[in-house]
């Protein structure tokens, strides 16, 4: 996730930190640390709530690149989408689960103590008081079945039971969309008498909406990639440079054509890797002319063949986070660039033409 930053690595999975959690933290350390500390004990609870995702993925043989800590919780972005309701249903719920099990421990260390108010309100010194009710609040809160939160992805999981995938995440997101509105006409206007309005409910309506809209077409387009070969939709016309060449040719191919990425020939003629705007700008700001396309390329990319199906060659995009995936024919050539705008095109096309239905 850009504005993220790593910070630590745990069990194979990159921890990272967004840079409006880090402005949160220096806004609260104006006030009291008491207040950055409670902050830092609840994204750590944040945190384990988001490995409880990562290990029963882990499970299914799904891993979990990062987790991104943001001011509002947190993301485990999992490599693929699981391919069963039962697996999605799961991992979705081992979040909430790790959480039900924080906020009973919390209770049972208040009531070891012989118990406390339990009231609503946070303003409170108690800091274990504190955590359970805002862990209570986050539960109730993440199992609301609006994508994206957990409660979203459990509702679908149960439709897939019955409904196509496709069908199911469109129910659910509109499901999602229409608790967005709820929050948002509540966040605006208030309940008189009852709720005075938010201006941070407002947000979460905002955030709720684009969530479940996102996972909608993300749910759309794996539907539409299930039918065609990559052939279908790979980009033919492209520029492709060899390892030797230097940074200011990368330029002019930049330049001269609509390509963001460029896969890179070795001497063979074979795929190298692949070089990307970003990696040839960020080389450029050293103003070295002895730097080549080779040495700054990206060599980690998978290949896929003209007759991969999109859906596989869907899925190794969102694994490896590639910008672009080259295809090979059947003589290993480069014949192809597929990349996430050829995919969202695709979707386009066919979301225009109406499906025919059997007579």
């Amino acid at each position: 996730m850009s504005w993220s930053i790593p910070i630590l690595r745990i069990a194979g999975i990159q921890l990272r930190i967004h840079i409006t959690f880090l402005l949160l933290i220096g806004w609260l350390a104006l006030g009291s640390a008491g207040a950055v500390v409670f902050v830092l004990l609840l994204f750590l609870c944040v945190v384990l709530h988001e490995f409880g995702h990562a290990l029963a993925a882990k499970g299914y043989g799904i891993n979990t690149p990062d987790i991104t800590l943001l001011p509002i919780g947190g993301v485990a972005r999992l490599e693929r989408i699981p391919e069963e309701p039962k697996q999605e249903l799961v991992i979705a719920a081992a979040g909430p689960a790790v959480t039900a099990i924080i906020a009973l421990s919390l209770f049972v260390v208040i009531a070891s103590r012989g118990g406390t108010d339990f009231g609503v309100s946070l303003q409170s010194g108690d800091l274990v008081v504190n955590l359970f009710k805002i862990n209570v609040w986050l539960l109730l809160f993440n199992l609301i079945p609006a994508f994206p939160m957990d409660g979203g992805r459990v509702l679908r999981a149960l439709l897939a039971t019955r409904l196509s995938y496709a069908r199911a995440t469109q129910v659910a997101a509109t499901v999602g969309q229409a608790f967005a509105f709820f929050f948002g006409i509540i966040g605006l206007f208030g309940v008189p008498g009852i709720y005075n309005p938010n201006p941070f409910l407002i947000f979460i309506a905002f955030f709720v909406y684009i969530g479940a809209s996102q996972e909608a077409a993300l749910a759309q387009m794996r539907d539409v990639s299930r039918r065609f070969p990559v052939s279908s939709a790979m980009v033919r016309e492209f520029r492709s440079l060899p390892e030797s060449a230097t940074l200011e040719e990368a330029v002019d191919a930049l330049l001269a054509t609509s390509q963001h990425d460029f896969p890179v020939l070795d001497e063979a003629g074979k795929v190298a890797g692949i070089l990307t705007r970003h990696d040839l700008i960020a080389a450029l700001r050293k103003n070295d002319p002895a730097i080549r396309v080779g040495d700054v390329m990206r060599r980690d990319i998978p290949t896929v063949t003209t007759g991969t199906r999109f859906e596989e060659a869907f899925r190794i995009m969102q694994e490896c986070n590639c910008p672009a995936v080259p295809v090979l024919d059947s003589m290993k050539r480069l014949v192809g660039l597929l990349t996430p705008e050829n995919v969202s095109e695709l979707m386009m096309v066919q979301s225009a033409v109406p499906r025919r239905r059997p007579a």
